[in-house]
């Protein structure tokens, strides 16, 4: 970054989230190109090895990004690796052609990475070997420090005065070859990630964040995979409309034979059945073939044998003993819903209507999103079970106990006390 772009970052963020005021006139703002233009994708072993060299010789962070086939593929895998270090220019990987980027993971292990949303890209870049000791999530850092919108290019824009090129973030990552325009919008993905990181370290500094930043960073580079989800068909969309267990049964045999299918195949489970046929199935309980294909969602571009094994699903969630049922409901931890504690502990509801209101007093004059200042899960488990006796002392231990951070106690307990007694 040079220095007229360095003083209009701090001059940007210092105003409202990169907004010029009203009365000045707004500059074109310029579209940003790739300063090393688009590098060849790197598709063999010699080309990543030599690649991992020039990385481990360069200098300061690594600006790291992935694309993966949402909505195409099945799973989450990366399909395309991006990446930006000082000293060794713009890399494009391709993960299908080298899969085990260990090696690279190793070289630059220690290194910072900086990543947007990095919750995001860290599963899909764990897969194929590449995890980092220490991260700067540039979009974890805008909603701290107070940014209205924290997209990469609002972000890129509003601090950097430069437009990142759009159009391509849905697009089917899986395609061999890449389009060279998709590899120049991929290639401007971490084209100034590290010239961002720069100055939101600089603007989380001035307001006092930056420590509440890297606990966040450490916390997120830490965290270990997520576990297996439990009875993942109670997520189908429009599962709210199914209320019989016999119905609960069709929706899980089908969902199940779907997962089975579009794993095989290599698709999105919703190109190969909707979640609204599924839920319409289980609803309507055909008796046959003839009676499914007249369902929304079944209708006549579905193949003969399509329609067969789909009421060969809903045929076996019909002959289930009842003993074989899925319950209603998931089996949780923790309180209730909220909108039934009015009912079953008055008290309570009167600690969480207090302890909302006092977590949106304090966020709005941190001026940061409510659930960065505490995730709304941790405040109704302190106020459904809160200490037996409120102190300072006792709902740091409380917020602690369930994954609080030490900037995040230090800045709650104080409301959460008075919230609480």
């Amino acid at each position: 970054m040079t220095d007229a772009q360095e003083t209009a970052a701090d001059s940007s963020l210092r105003t409202t989230g990169g907004a010029p005021p009203d009365d000045v006139e707004k500059a074109p703002t310029p579209l940003l190109e790739p300063r090393d233009g688009i590098p060849p994708v790197i598709a063999d072993e010699d080309a990543l090895a030599e690649m991992i060299a020039a990385y481990a010789r360069g200098a300061g962070p690594v600006a790291v990004d992935a694309e993966r086939a949402s909505g195409y593929r099945y799973g989450q895998r990366a399909y395309l690796v991006q990446l930006r270090r000082e000293g060794a220019g713009t890399a494009l990987i391709d993960p299908v052609a080298c899969p085990d980027l260990s090696g690279l993971g190793e070289a630059i292990g220690d290194t910072e990475w900086v990543l947007h949303a990095a919750t995001q890209d860290l599963p899909c870049l764990r897969e194929i070997g590449m995890v980092p000791s220490r991260i700067f999530d540039t979009e974890l850092a805008g909603r701290l420090a107070g940014f209205p919108r924290v997209g990469l290019g609002a972000m890129v824009e509003g601090v950097l005065g430069f437009v990142l090129e759009k159009g391509h973030s849905a697009v089917d990552w899986s395609t061999r070859p890449l389009p060279e325009p998709w590899l120049r919008y991929a290639a401007l993905d971490v084209e100034l990630l590290v010239d961002l990181r720069d100055a939101l370290e600089k603007e989380l500094d001035r307001q006092g964040k930056l420590e509440w930043a890297r606990e966040e960073f450490d916390a997120i580079a830490s965290a270990p995979p997520a576990p297996p989800r439990k009875d993942p068909w109670r997520r189908t969309s429009g599962m709210h409309k199914v209320r019989r267990r016999r119905q609960m049964a069709v929706v899980r045999e089908l969902w199940t034979a779907r997962d089975k299918v579009a794993q095989r195949r290599d698709v999105s489970p919703g190109k190969v059945l909707s979640d609204g046929a599924i839920v319409e199935a289980a609803l309507g309980l055909p008796p046959n073939v003839h009676a499914l294909a007249g369902l929304p969602g079944f209708g006549h571009r579905m193949g003969r044998r399509q329609l067969e094994q789909w009421q060969a699903a809903v045929d076996r969630a019909k002959a289930l003993p009842d003993s074989e049922l899925p319950q209603p409901g998931q089996t949780v931890s923790g309180p209730p819903p909220p909108r039934s504690w009015a009912d079953r502990d008055p008290a309570a509801a009167a600690r969480l209507s207090a302890a909302r209101a006092a977590v949106s007093a304090l966020a709005e004059q941190l001026n940061m999103p409510q659930e960065n200042l505490i995730t709304p899960d941790t405040v109704r488990r302190v106020c459904w079970e809160p200490p037996a006796e409120i102190t300072e002392a006792s709902v740091s231990e409380a917020l602690a106990a369930h994954g609080a951070r030490r900037w995040q106690i230090a800045q709650v307990t104080p409301a959460l006390v008075a919230a609480l007694a």
